[in-house]
């Protein structure tokens, strides 16, 4: 039994070690996904233990099962209210800002790394979006809470923009290998668009709704948490399965799929979170892990410096000026937009995706895959290290329960009701007189801040400052208010 159990000791070992490393290094902001990918690569060819592993058809299954469970568990805990309020700004985000932040990317891996302009394309595409595993997981263990707006925008974006990543993949891999195309490429492009999209928004919703209506017929049997999570995972994987067979998205049609399942049978689905939340862990310590392993340090001395100037162009230059443009319709404030770039995570999607020119051996695809390692190695460092810093730097956290200095801070001294007609307000309080007086103070808001209000959302006038307390159904319920002195 050597054969099974020295292995089985090696990987249980290292993932014991990297949780509980993982554990103490949250605590000084050090990102828990870093901690298992740098153990990867210590255990890898260039490492402590020297083990080569150069697996790239394994590394590619393992990557996509994992990544269809943590878009599963992501979908399941998104409520219909909070998908609302964030679903068209994120929308953008997943489709256009994802194409200008690869063609950004793509230009820095023209100019740095000399990149021939097609192969830049594909550099572009590979770190183009953002990554749910550590998005959700950053968010979760930042030690802060975010308004409703930001998080939301920031979860559905990572949830849903891997379809795009994925189709601008596939795609420069195909012109790339087209040596001498006959034909325009565009009419291809832009069916394998409709499919992935439309196949994977069709079955991630009929799936959903499907398993929510078996889930009221099974729960009356009293089938334990840990069976129902199990059947919630297999039936979103046979879902991520079936949708790709065809051409479409797994990634949209699993994130879809949880969406439905929680929001249609949430009484039931509720229990099962705590052990949907373990697959997803393993998951991501499997897929960092192995990512890890793959890793070659040695082999990316050449270019470090080129590869860090590609990372860092996409951090502080494609990904701001994608989200800048993507949520001026909006109305997000200034503080807002910039946390909402600062928090542009690239994780394990980049590197699964560098495992497609791998696959399809299109030129210098080493060069690729390395280069997205190191974006995201930087990017982890970098962004995931500071979530928390920087929202309380731009005041974007929302206060704890307790800190009663913080609380009257953003929600001010006095406490209105929302029924109250603005018009008397404004007279009480000498303020500036409202063009409908007996409109409603929740209803005036909602009009001033022109977009879905959140807790923490303010209307300054004249003198007074009024802030969202609490909501109901989506409708203001509560307002704070303060004077100026």
């Amino acid at each position: 039994m050597a054969f099974v159990n020295i292995p089985l000791l090696a990987v249980s070992a290292l993932v014991f070690l990297s949780v509980l490393i993982g554990l103490f290094s949250t605590r000084v902001g050090f990102s828990f996904l870093l901690v298992f990918l740098l153990a990867g690569v210590l255990t890898g060819e260039d490492g402590v233990v020297g083990y080569r592993f150069d697996d790239y058809v394994l590394s590619f299954w393992v990557g996509n099962i994992a990544l269809a469970i943590i878009l599963l568990d992501g979908g399941l805990r998104t409520a219909y209210a909070t998908f609302r309020t964030g679903l068209r700004p994120a929308s953008l985000l997943a489709s256009l800002g994802v194409v200008i932040s690869a063609g950004i990317t793509a230009a820095a891996g023209v100019l740095f790394v000399g990149l021939e302009w097609r192969t830049a394309l594909l550099l572009g595409a590979i770190v183009g979006s953002t990554d749910a595993a550590a998005v959700f997981a950053l968010l979760t263990r930042s030690g802060v809470v975010l308004n409703e707006r930001v998080a939301t925008t920031l979860e559905i974006e990572s949830g849903v923009n891997d379809p795009m990543a994925v189709y601008l993949t596939l795609t420069f891999i195909a012109l790339i290998s087209a040596a001498a195309p006959t034909a325009s490429p565009w009419p291809t492009m832009a069916l394998a668009f409709v499919q992935q999209f439309g196949w994977g928004a069709l079955f991630g919703i009929a799936g959903g709704f499907a398993m929510a209506g078996l889930l009221h017929k099974v729960a009356s049997r009293d089938a334990g948490g840990g069976v129902l999570a199990l059947l919630v995972g297999a039936g979103g994987l046979a879902v991520f399965a079936a949708t790709g067979l065809i051409g479409g998205s797994g990634f949209l049609a699993v994130y879809l799929f949880g969406l439905i399942v929680a929001n249609r049978a949430g009484d039931v689905v509720k229990p099962i979170l705590g052990a949907m939340d373990g697959y997803a862990w393993l998951a991501q310590a499997g897929m960092f892990l192995l990512l890890g392993l793959l890793v070659t340090p040695s082999s990316m001395q050449g270019y470090v410096g080129a590869g860090l100037a590609v990372a860092l162009t996409l951090i502080f230059v494609a990904r701001p000026i994608a989200v800048w443009i993507c949520l001026l319709p909006f109305r997000f404030t200034a503080r807002e937009t910039w946390f909402i770039a600062w928090v542009g995570l690239r994780g394990a999607v980049p590197v699964v995706l560098a495992l497609f020119p791998l696959l399809a051996g299109t030129p210098q695809a080493g060069l690729v895959f390395n280069i997205a390692f190191l974006a995201v190695v930087t990017s982890l460092l970098l962004q995931g290290t500071t979530i928390g810093l920087v929202a309380r730097r731009l005041g974007v956290a929302m206060p704890d329960a307790d800190d009663e200095r913080q609380q009257r801070a953003l929600f001010r001294d006095f406490a209105l009701d929302a029924s109250t007609p603005i018009g008397s307000i404004c007279a009480f309080y000498n303020l500036p007189a409202v063009a409908d007086p007996d409109q409603t103070l929740g209803a005036w808001m909602a009009a001033e801040l022109r977009r879905p209000p959140v807790v923490g959302d303010g209307v300054v006038w004249g003198s007074a400052s009024f802030v969202v307390r609490t909501l109901e159904d989506g409708r203001i319920a509560g307002v704070g208010m303060g004077l100026e002195a």
